[in-house]
């Protein structure tokens, strides 16, 4: 089989390092790649025009595509493949949208009574302000529209929420992204994130995972697109992850095709648990980031296969095989980020940290200069331990990092405490 990865990202070397070890594979190319993935796929340029891309992978023979980001889903190109016949793993742009539009999912979640927290769609900001301040600012604000995960607003009183608002609808501060926003009630509990496989009609649980968002310790600072995670998870032990396959997973799916929106790839619910029942915050149409880094070095079996099964609509229901013990995945961020950063520091020690025993290291905005390898993005390495539980893959994980160095540098040093009962 010959399998093309579009991304360059941590997720997107997660699944090629995967990929790379199946027996079906015979060869793995990825599109654009990182200096990472380049170490076990051939770095290709590909055309980012949905219908030209599916041309380059008709032209290159490929039998699988495997979206990582959420763009070009949103843009169409699992549509562009189906007519040319191809195999794509990743839903349609209809489908897609379960993600593209924050308020298409919330309005979808309401119609089909699936468990989520109260809210109002907005275009006004005045109306949008209203609204949070009947809830005494109590409220998270979200740009509607795709934000590379910097698009969530957690808010604690009336000032914050209506700065929020203004943000968006009056400074336009994330463009197109955030011209309407959702603006909904802050639910207080435990967040996971459940990643199912789907063919349109059956769906697989994987392992439950936790992000942690913020950038700083403690969770305070920005939004970010995600500074590590851990999976499994005590915040959706199996007996819960199974009631969220019945009330979230299943219900969408079922949802999505009465609508003309058979969905097949990676569905991502963000779940609030709140008094031992999981509410769904959102929906991603793929795999999540970093969470991926932590979920599939687990995965004991072939992954090809299973995508494979997904993007045919023939995925059989059953339970995936995974490694015993836990993954903790902690993110190296450059200088600045989430905000602006520099680029190009020459990064030190990956070879040390590949040393380390049960860890691995992902890529996610590297490059190659050179003999060197420098930086090449806000998040730049995704550090991943594994172990017997949690604190051994925790430990393993704070081991490998501590062998890397880049100028500006920052991570944060308690991914994972909240399973040790806050232990950093």
């Amino acid at each position: 089989m010959r399998v093309l990865v579009i991304g360059g990202g941590g997720r997107e070397h997660a699944l090629c390092w995967k990929l790379a070890q199946s027996a079906r594979v015979d060869a793995l190319l990825a599109a654009p790649g990182n200096a990472g993935i380049a170490q076990v796929a051939e770095c290709v340029e590909a055309p980012g025009n949905p219908a030209e891309l599916a041309r380059f992978a008709a032209d290159r023979r490929i039998d699988l595509t495997v979206v990582g980001p959420e763009a070009p889903l949103c843009a169409g190109v699992a549509d562009a493949f189906a007519e040319r016949g191809l195999a794509l793993f990743g839903p349609s742009r209809v489908a897609a949208e379960i993600e593209g539009s924050k308020a298409f999912a919330k309005d979808f979640l309401a119609r089909h009574r699936i468990p989520t927290a109260a809210f109002g769609v907005f275009d006004d900001a005045a109306a949008a302000e209203r609204f949070a301040e009947q809830r005494g600012g109590d409220v998270v604000v979200k740009a509607d529209g795709l934000a590379a995960g910097k698009g969530v607003f957690v808010c604690h009183d009336v000032d914050e929420a209506r700065e929020a608002v203004r943000d968006m609808l009056v400074r336009g501060a994330l463009g197109e992204a955030g011209r309407r926003v959702v603006v909904e009630e802050r639910l207080d509990g435990e967040e996971a994130s459940l990643m199912a496989l789907c063919d349109g009609e059956h769906a697989v649980a994987l392992d439950a995972a936790q992000d942690h968002k913020r950038a700083l310790d403690g969770d305070r600072g920005p939004n970010t697109g995600g500074m590590g995670a851990y999976s499994p998870t005590p915040a959706l032990p199996p007996d819960l992850a199974r009631h969220a396959m019945e009330t979230v997973i299943f219900p969408t799916l079922r949802g999505l095709s009465e609508e003309g929106r058979t969905f097949r790839g990676l569905l991502y619910a963000g779940l609030m648990i709140v008094r031992g029942e999981p509410i769904v915050l959102e929906f991603n149409c793929r795999f999540g980031d970093p969470e991926t880094q932590a979920v599939v070095p687990r995965i004991d079996e072939d992954l090809a296969p299973l995508l494979e099964a997904c993007a045919r609509g023939r995925l059989a229901r059953r339970a995936i095989a995974f490694r015993p013990g836990s993954a903790v995945t902690v993110v190296l961020a450059a200088a600045g980020y989430p905000g602006a950063y520099a680029k190009g520091a020459p990064i030190d020690g990956l070879d040390f940290a590949a040393a380390e025993p049960d860890a691995v290291v992902f890529h996610a905005g590297t490059r190659r200069e050179g003999d060197r390898v420098v930086t090449a993005g806000g998040r730049v390495l995704g550090v991943t331990g594994l172990g017997a539980d949690v604190e051994a893959a925790r430990e393993r994980a704070y081991a490998a990092v501590a062998a890397i160095h880049f100028d500006g540098m920052h991570y944060r040093r308690d991914i994972a405490a909240r399973a040790l009962g806050g232990r950093g």
